[in-house]
């Protein structure tokens, strides 16, 4: 089909991109394809995928994969090939990732086209899933048993031990072989039997050996790296949910089921199928547990639990809004899945035959029984054909797990051609029909009278029972237990404090009927979470602090999706609980879901500050500073949000928060010189003519490094270039540098001050030449000369982390200029050396982790130990140092991971090395940001990274010629 006028500049583009980076003879390979102006324009996934890795591309073009289907036994012998080589772990998640890429390239390329129907794409998704987790399974399971010891089962009398391995149960629509395009894999690790390890350094129980094997599946597939991830890998599923332990033995998992199981676990368990490691003993466990999923009687209970489900579900679409959500909105694809599952658990213990779990399997089952006339059932499965491929044209865009329609002209356009259509109408009137048909199905087989509110209105009347004191303890402990407070006393115990709290008591009338409105709400809302205790107690924090404003209870009360973001927020970090507490004016940001988890590039942020500033009087300098505070709160929230829900990268997420920064600086920096030249008139620079700033604010460390966090505070440096003897052109003239200094202190004091909202940053100016005992704002000709003559070797490793930030294009330049000199001075190698190291000891010693006395567990600082982030930050800073007069694009970036990149490029590193290192770090500041939302130290156990410390300190030993 020909592309739209919209979509064929995106096309053009494109291509122009890819003819930028590949080689002739691939573009010729590619446009040869009928189809590959429309792959080329609709997915972006596949383009970046072809710019990143021009290679895999090259591989699926000399093979024709992109024309051809690979089944399983091809797509395993080629990753077996591919990982036959790997030697470490890092390595093997290189190949996973790359692996995966590789197959999603041709899979998307394929399903795009309509070379593969859904069914056959769905298949070789799941194919890839199986093969991916089974083949990384055997390797980690060969590597540590060699390090942990082979687990044996315990030999009963009379019976021999043998060798255990753990065993992988696919859930959800990977166990019934209907993966989607961009679907977390839910997954249950277990084992057959208990006993110990052997022939390995110490012996480990069968359990703890397993845990840890499933530990390092799960970051083999999940963690995201540089390469991007495998899949996202969900454990929720598995019995006692997050609480539960990672793996448990054959007799644990079936006492559980038959004891313990919920019904929701029979309808989870339909789909269950071993994909990896002991299939013949996982395929033994799932028949023993065939009796818990499937009764020997005609079961008409699972209607009311199916029907409960559902009514769950649609109550998260009306809070979520989700009523264009393909999967979860009326007539979507879960109510085709529940129109079957509901003869499957009603009829599959006497009826064997519809133990099955394909939906495309089933339903002709369900029709040819007599259970529901074929014309229905061939109904469903053509919408459900139809809702698959929406799905996957939704996902196949840029890989990310959405099942949302778009609303703007743009991505619905794009998603039409996807689907073959010519305009979005065409496509929405086909999608409303089949919607339609489902939901007319679904309510004559499943739906009850609409009671979703009564039912809603039960639970909160319960709970609101317990929060006006109507029941006795050890009754509102039970009815808080039983839903699903994993601390139920104390939840009670809490509510009671609050309630009878003097503040609370002394509300005038209006302000508590608020409260005793809003808290059966919250208190419902909470559990819906993973741990409505602990997101109950971070919420109220809120609650306290606007107890004598109760007008926010009214905003929550009003509308109904800004609670459910503030109680998945506060769940997800106490972090954003407490950011939310100190501001709860940013409430209002959760009103909007569209903002609140899209932060804004730099541009954008200037211009939305810009404009913000010009609705307050420029005499009003407090007014101004509030609303500073208040845009730099919202947009971090903002990025807390996309990051806590995986929607952001952590180079991204600092990056949006460095850009926050820089746009509030630029603005500080305009209000500081409009002060100070109304008054004094501006400088002089040394040709007579008047600075116009003539001024930069330099950054330093994090900023400088493009790395800030939420806490960060700004390391900077003031520098002009106006004549050292002038004056300012104004009625109340002053010398120039007794200008600069006071535009230095003022743009501190806007920065620093505490207001009513808080602090804006934290400044630390201790980097300026001469530290503290400087001057607060140099001359760029003083800045040189200290840095020449007098500046240690600390100061020349923290200048290569140095960019202007914010202030005159003509200063920065100059500063540049001075940067690239000093950095790129001849130095004495021995002597570098002995520098860099001896300050790397000095920092272990004074900021590094202290030797854990009696029963405290030995940590690891991730910043300052040994083989820590500072270590991988040293040696970059001291390749720029000591390379770039041979290398000057070593003096190209400020941040870490670029300079490694180009200390690999001219060949001081080899590219294993740089590779470690750059994961290493990514790694660290990962564990480290997660402490920072999760308010705990940045330590993390002394057994954690321990691979990865040993190879970066074995690199610094090299680079730095020591065995410090």
């Amino acid at each position: 089909m020909s592309l739209p006028d919209q979509l064929q500049q995106t096309c053009d583009n494109n291509w122009q991109r890819l003819s930028e980076t590949l080689d002739a003879d691939q573009i010729t390979q590619l446009k040869a394809y009928s189809a590959a102006d429309k792959i080329i324009t609709t997915s972006d996934y596949v383009v970046e995928s072809m710019l990143r890795f021009p290679l895999l591309l090259k591989e699926m073009l000399d093979n024709n994969w992109l024309e051809m289907p690979l089944n399983t036994q091809q797509m395993r012998e080629l990753l077996q090939t591919k990982i036959a080589g790997v030697e470490s772990e890092n390595d093997l998640h290189r190949v996973l990732r790359q692996f995966r890429r590789q197959m999603m390239m041709r899979i998307i390329w394929r399903d795009f086209s309509f070379q593969a129907n859904m069914w056959q794409t769905t298949a070789e998704l799941s194919d890839l899933a199986d093969i991916c987790v089974d083949e990384a399974l055997n390797w980690l399971y060969d590597h540590y048993c060699q390090q942990w010891g082979t687990p044996y089962s315990k030999a009963e009398a009379g019976e021999e031990s043998i060798p255990q391995r753990m065993v992988v149960i696919g859930m959800g629509k990977l166990g019934a072989r209907e993966l989607n395009l961009s679907s977390d894999i839910d997954l249950m690790f277990c084992f057959p039997r208990h006993g110990q390890t052997q022939g390995g350094r110490r012996t480990l129980d069968n359990q703890d050996f397993f845990i840890r094997l499933g530990q390092k599946l799960i970051a083999a597939l999940d963690n995201n790296t540089v390469d991007g991830f495998v899949f996202r890998v969900d454990m929720r599923l598995r019995p006692y949910g997050q609480s539960g332990a990672l793996s448990l033995s054959f007799p644990a998992m079936v006492d559980y089921y038959h004891d313990q199981g919920r019904e929701w676990e029979r309808y989870a368990m339909i789909k269950a199928r071993v994909i990896a490691g002991d299939l013949v003993s996982g395929n033994e466990l799932l028949q023993d547990l065939n009796s818990f999923v499937y009764r020997k009687y005609v079961d008409y209970s699972a209607i009311e639990s199916l029907r409960d489900m559902k009514s769950m579900i649609n109550r998260e679409v009306r809070r979520k809004g989700l009523t264009t959500n393909v999967k979860l909105g009326s007539g979507g694809i879960r109510e085709v899945e529940f129109i079957t599952q509901v003869f499957q658990l009603i009829r599959g213990g006497r009826e064997t035959e519809l133990q099955e779990r394909s939906i495309r399997k089933v339903l002709p089952i369900i029709s040819g029984m007599g259970l529901l006339p074929q014309q229905i059932t061939d109904e469903l499965l053509e919408a459900y054909l139809f809702l698959r491929n929406a799905e996957h044209a939704l996902q196949g865009v840029a890989d990310q797990q959405t099942q949302t329609l778009p609303e703007d002209d743009y991505p619905r356009l794009r998603m039409a051609c996807i689907m073959n259509f010519d305009n979005w109408q065409a496509f929405e009137e086909k999608l409303d029909y089949q919607r339609a048909r489902v939901a007319e199905h679904f309510a004559n087989v499943i739906a009850a009278p609409d009671d979703d509110e009564e039912a809603d209105q039960s639970l909160s009347a319960e709970l609101g029972a317990i929060w006006k004191g109507e029941y006795e303890p050890e009754a509102g402990t039970s009815l808080l237990d039983d839903q699903g407070f994993e601390q139920p006393e104390d939840t009670f115990k809490r509510l009671e404090q609050l309630r009878s709290s003097r503040v609370v008591q002394s509300l005038q009338r209006e302000g508590k009927q608020r409260l005793d409105q809003f808290m059966p709400l919250l208190l419902a809302a909470v559990t819906e979470s993973d741990t409505p205790s602990r997101t109950l107690e971070r919420t109220l924090q809120l609650v306290e602090a606007v107890l004598r404003r109760s007008a926010y209870f009214v905003l929550l009360m009003e509308n109904p999706g800004a609670l459910k973001q503030l109680v998945k927020l506060c769940s997800a970090s106490p972090w954003i609980a407490e950011h939310l507490a100190r501001t709860p004016i940013l409430l209002d940001e959760l009103l909007n879901t569209a903002t609140l988890y899209t932060p804004a590039e730099l541009e954008p942020l200037r211009d939305e500050l810009r404009q913000q500033m010009l609705r307050i009087p420029e005499e009003d300098e407090e007014a101004q500073m509030e609303a500073l505070r208040y845009f730099k709160r919202a947009h971090v929230l903002r990025v807390a949000a996309s990051d806590i829900m995986g929607t952001r990268q952590l180079m991204k997420v600092s990056d949006y928060l460095t850009f926050i920064a820089e746009a509030i600086l630029e603005h500080v920096l305009q209000m500081a010189w409009k002060k100070m030249t109304d008054k004094h008139g501006r400088p002089a620079k040394a040709d007579g003519s008047p600075c116009d700033p003539g001024f930069a604010i330099v950054g330093y460390g994090k900023m400088g490094g493009i790395e800030l966090g939420y806490g960060s505070d700004l390391d900077l440096v003031f520098l002009h270039d106006a004549a050292p003897q002038g004056y300012t052109d104004g009625d109340k003239s002053i010398d120039n540098g007794v200008f600069f200094t006071r535009l230095g202190q003022r743009i501190i004091h806007i920065l620093n001050t505490m207001t009513s909202s808080g602090q804006l940053y934290e400044v630390d100016m201790r980097l300026r030449p001469s530290g503290n005992s400087g001057l607060l704002v140099s001359s760029l000709k003083a800045f040189r000369d200290y840095q020449l003559k007098e500046a240690w070797t600390w100061e020349k490793q923290a200048l290569v982390r140095a960019r202007v930030v914010v202030g005159c294009p003509d200063v920065a330049a100059k500063f540049e200029q001075i940067r690239a000199e000093i950095l790129s001075e001849e130095r004495d190698e021995a002597q570098l050396q002995e520098d860099v190291v001896s300050m790397r000891i000095k920092m272990r010693d004074n900021l590094g982790s202290k030797p854990a006395v009696g029963d405290e567990a030995p940590m690891f600082h991730l910043k300052q130990d040994a083989g820590g982030m500072v270590d991988i930050e040293f040696m970059a800073q001291y390749c720029v140092l000591r390379f770039s007069p041979q290398h000057p694009e070593l003096l190209q970036w400020t941040d870490n991971i670029r300079i490694l990149e180009t200390v690999q490029q001219v060949g001081i590193l080899p590219e294993d090395e740089v590779k470690l290192l750059s994961e290493a770090y990514l790694l660290y500041r990962q564990a480290a940001h997660n402490a920072s939302m999760q308010k705990t130290k940045s330590q993390v156990p002394a057994d954690r990274f321990v691979e990865e410390r040993a190879r970066v300190s074995a690199i610094w030993q090299r680079l730095l010629n020591t065995d410090q």
